[in-house]
């Protein structure tokens, strides 16, 4: 018994069953590891902020700039920007990738591998650019460390690329969960921004891995309310109209701030010494001004919704930490943007809320009100991630009456920025070419499945020269396909069916059984039939990489290679061009003995 449970759950065979479309047991177990290892890092992450804090900030709080001197929290950038500077000098520019836009780069192009100095610098950059009053978050640094994380584990199995992905997305939903609280919020944005698709085998492993770093985090610091924002509703439905008119205005905010943020490419030429230290000295001279727009902003944001803020430091919030947050980015500083641009939106949202008071003292609803739907409406624009915003607006708020002015609020915001400006959202905007490569249902679907659910494993190795005894026995496992060894190394593989040798073995048999001389040894390379060109691929591998293989017209197939590296040449199997397409046109059918026919048959 015992054995058969030891077979049963064996690394091996969990990879085997992770590599199919349908393996949800075996993902969920991953997204419950995710979300612990994922929690801890987070609670780690965090406790790093206060002790750091706790050296120099008043109460040992991050966000504590306004009790500062104005010297001190305008200093504090430069100090900032010279020790990233110093870090990321060093490093070439793909070393210099973090944050939120890098998670989607690798997961695009890279099957969600990633690099452990990438991981490092984000630990850095996150840490000095929230602690040294830069305009940042730590969103970008929770969902960078927690995707790697999580996606590390999986590389350290060696796991399935497919595999890989829905980790990605598990670490993504856990950082945001146990930063902020906001699990729903979390698994919504991993499946909206990072993953671009929805599906139940993605959706169920990510909220586990959501769920579960959350209660890591509450462990850790107890149950926090972000903001404390009772008594508000909506009143009036004359209030819609102004509502519009509100979103219209942050749709366009929310476009100027993706436009700025791409002038990072113009300014390359630019030394990157001059770049930092413009960016110092911009958000310092601002700072010694108004503080709030330094750091992550969140006491600010708490502060709009209760009313306490002037209008002079709501225009510096909503104006002032956009710009110097885009032109941060700009300038090559890879701090997280999320929230900046919800204190900024909120902000914005607040001084048409005043507005709305001037105009319509009797019915507009309360400043608070509209802090809330800008707050919303800014990230939904930004991100072009409408589900996202509105269940942040929801969890970071705790007020379900706003949803309703929320969805329209999002949606026009979303619209304005779309389709006005032609903003196709920042994250996409970062990411080269004209069209991100996960929105193609093709590349989406074959995806989501290793190439061992499809590969015919079905075969045997034979030298080029055999005898006709050594043909029979090679045809005694009823092979589906004869992988044919070249004499010189540097030529491919090259893959011949088994019912073809099977078939010439048949209309020759009398020729062979008498002893004829030119039947002695059968040359493989002669045998009538369709012999394919074969390159290597990993076992890892995902469809989608293998259809990618496939352009090339040389090839006739793939050869999966188990191991770790390809010139090992432990084939486990062959997949063609003909199996990757019709999987991804019958998926819902049995693959098995689906490259050839039955060799035994013949025989």
């Amino acid at each position: 018994m015992a054995r058969i449970l030891r077979s049963f759950f064996t690394l091996k065979r969990f990879r085997r069953q992770l590599a199919n479309v349908d393996a949800l047991p075996q993902l969920c177990v991953l997204g419950l590891v995710s979300g612990v290892i994922t929690g801890a890092l987070m609670v780690g992450f965090r406790s790093l902020l206060s002790l750091g804090a706790s050296l120099y900030m008043p109460d040992g709080s991050p966000e504590a700039f306004e009790q500062l001197t104005p010297w001190v929290r305008a200093a504090l950038p430069l100090l900032a920007v010279l020790l990233i500077g110093l870090w990321l000098g060093r490093l070439t520019p793909s070393g210099r990738k973090i944050g939120i836009a890098h998670v989607i780069e690798r997961l695009t192009y890279h099957q969600g591998r990633f690099l452990r100095r990438n991981w490092f610098t984000q630990w850095w950059v996150g840490l000095v650019s929230v602690l040294g009053g830069l305009s940042a978050g730590r969103e970008g640094p929770a969902i960078h460390l927690g995707a790697a994380a999580a996606s590390g584990l999986g590389q350290y199995l060696r796991l399935p690329h497919n595999s890989l992905r829905v980790l990605v997305a598990c670490g993504t939903a856990a950082g945001i969960s146990a930063s902020f609280n906001t699990p729903i919020a979390g698994v919504i944005f991993a499946m909206e921004v990072v993953m671009m698709e929805y599906t139940i085998t993605g959706f169920m492993p990510v909220i586990l891995a959501s769920t579960v770093s959350g209660l890591v985090a509450q462990l850790a610091f107890g149950f926090e309310s972000p903001f404390q924002a009772s008594d508000v509703a909506l009143g009036s439905l004359a209030n819609l109209p102004w509502i519009v008119v509100s979103a219209l205005g942050i749709g366009l905010l929310a476009a100027g701030f993706v436009e700025l943020a791409r002038v990072g490419r113009r300014l390359e030429r630019f030394p990157l010494a001059a770049r930092f230290a413009l960016v110092g000295v911009l958000v310092g001279g601002v700072a010694w001004f108004y503080p709030e727009v330094q750091g992550m902003g969140y006491d600010t944001l708490g502060l709009t919704f209760s009313g306490s803020l002037t209008v002079d430091v709501l225009l510096a919030v909503a104006v002032g930490k956009l710009l110097l947050t885009a032109f941060t980015v700009a300038c090559g500083i890879p701090v997280s943007i999320i929230g900046p641009i919800l204190v900024a939106g909120g902000a914005a949202g607040a001084l048409f809320g005043l507005a709305g008071n001037q105009l319509m003292p009797n019915v507009s609803a309360s400043p608070a009100v509209y802090a809330m739907l800008g707050m919303a409406a800014m990230m939904g624009a930004i991100l072009q991630a409408p589900l996202a915003a509105l269940m942040a607006l929801l969890e970071l708020t705790h007020t379900p009456n706003m949803m309703l002015p929320g969805m329209l609020t999002v949606v026009v915001a979303c619209l304005t920025s779309r389709q006005l400006t032609g903003s196709k959202g920042f994250f996409n905007s970062a990411l080269s070419g004209s069209r991100h490569p996960l929105q193609h249902p093709l590349m989406q679907a074959l995806s989501r499945v290793s190439v061992p659910a499809v590969m015919e494993r079905n075969l045997v190795r034979t030298r080029r020269m055999i005898t006709p005894a050594a043909a029979h026995k090679l045809l005694e496992t009823n092979p589906v396909w004869l992988i044919i060894e070249r004499s010189s190394q540097k030529k491919p593989l090259l893959a011949l069916r088994g019912s073809a040798l099977a078939r010439w073995l048949l209309e020759h048999e009398t020729p062979i059984q008498q002893g004829h001389r030119d039947y002695q040894r059968i040359d493989l390379m002669e045998i009538p039939g369709q012999r394919l060109e074969l390159a290597p691929i990993g076992l890892q591998a995902t469809l989608s990489e293998a259809f990618i293989a496939l352009q090339d017209e040389a090839l006739g197939a793939l050869y999966v290679v188990h191991g770790r590296h390809l010139k090992q040449r432990r084939i486990s199997g062959i997949i063609t061009r003909g199996a990757v397409e019709r999987y991804y046109q019958y998926n819902d059918r049995p693959m098995a003995n689906r490259d050839g026919g039955n060799t035994r048959n013949l025989l």
